[in-house]
């Protein structure tokens, strides 16, 4: 724990420096925010922001994290699981997100932005597919097995962790990435989720992982940084598909995947919301489960500030964690 809470810091003070000429860049390429019209008003002010900020936290934790493992790389592949497919995700969601941004930025004729939902989702589902199969073939370390809370053993499902892992793996990318609508939030909750699983790992004594954890809690910290309100820089899907995507691997691998919907309770259900308000309005004819979907959406509207939803989402995060840390150790 402490070599990972060292790296963590090392990580936050290198990446912070490094925020501020990642923004100007931004900027000069125009790689501004598109704000929907049909969004609260006050988001309109947001419109030109920067808004593939996340690609600060993916290439600082893929950086720092090949740095502290290739002596144990280049000397043997014991680890090289461990390094290739949480990294190996990470990257491929955010090569995904960052194409999703920089075609939003075109939006076409119809007025499209990025790549079509039902494009986007086979894409998904395939780089999902492939980090299951390779954590059931490859890792031979119980990852075919679930912790279930009071149960004091893993129950093996067997080949049937490889469609879990595709519906965990897509559904934890779409989460995050729903979930990043205000400043500072998406990147306080998943940073809040890492902890949570770092601290998990760190009880299973699963060195790698507690310390990828918390080396993307602090490049998360980082980009907090200059994400805070009023926002310098957003994460755009180029960051929140990835940190998204990496949490349920990092679920899958400690076996304690069956919290994740607690541990990441705020963008659950946030997703959660956003899909109701879709099923309902096209059950009742045009009505409105919530006056705007996503769920902080439906909040602003209702009058409470931005910085108020994000602390409030904030502390039901904090202590979703601990019921979810509480819950691995039963």
């Amino acid at each position: 724990m402490a070599f990972a809470l060292t790296v963590s810091g090392v990580t936050f003070l290198v990446a912070v420096i490094w925020g501020s000429p990642l923004v100007e860049l931004m900027r000069r390429l125009k790689l501004g925010a598109q704000i929907r019209i049909d969004g609260p008003q006050t988001h309109m002010t947001k419109m030109g922001t920067p808004s593939m900020g996340g690609v600060l936290i993916v290439g600082w934790v893929v950086l720092v994290t090949v740095v502290i493992n290739i002596v144990q790389l280049v000397k043997a592949l014991e680890i090289a699981e461990s390094v290739v497919i949480p990294l190996g995700v990470m990257v491929a969601f955010s090569i995904l997100g960052g194409i999703d941004d920089y075609l939003g930025f075109h939006p076409r004729p119809h007025g499209e932005k990025g790549i079509r939902a039902r494009v986007k989702i086979w894409f998904q589902l395939g780089i999902s597919l492939v980090a299951g199969l390779l954590l059931y073939f490859v890792v031979n370390d119980s990852h075919g097995f679930v912790a279930i809370p009071t149960v004091p053993f893993l129950v093996d499902i067997g080949i049937l962790i490889i469609p879990a892992a595709v519906i965990i793996i897509t559904g934890s990318a779409n989460a995050i990435n729903i979930t990043d609508g205000l400043d500072g939030l998406a990147g306080i909750i998943a940073a809040t989720a890492f902890a949570a699983y770092g601290v998990i790992a760190l009880l299973q004594d699963q060195q790698f992982l507690v310390t990828l954890c918390f080396t993307t809690v602090g490049a998360s910290f980082a980009f907090l940084w200059f994400n805070a309100k009023p926002a310098q820089m957003f994460m755009g899907d180029v960051g929140s598909q990835a940190l998204g995507g990496m949490l349920g691997v990092v679920a899958l691998m400690t076996n304690q995947w069956l919290i994740l919907p607690i541990i990441a309770a705020v963008p659950i259900a946030t997703m959660l919301s956003s899909t109701l308000q879709v099923l309902y309005f096209k059950a009742s004819g045009g009505k409105r489960l919530f006056k705007m979907a996503p769920l902080h959406h439906h909040f602003e509207l209702l009058g409470w500030s931005e910085t108020q939803i994000v602390q409030r989402w904030w502390l039901i995060a904090v202590m979703a964690a601990m019921i979810g840390i509480a819950l691995a150790l039963i």
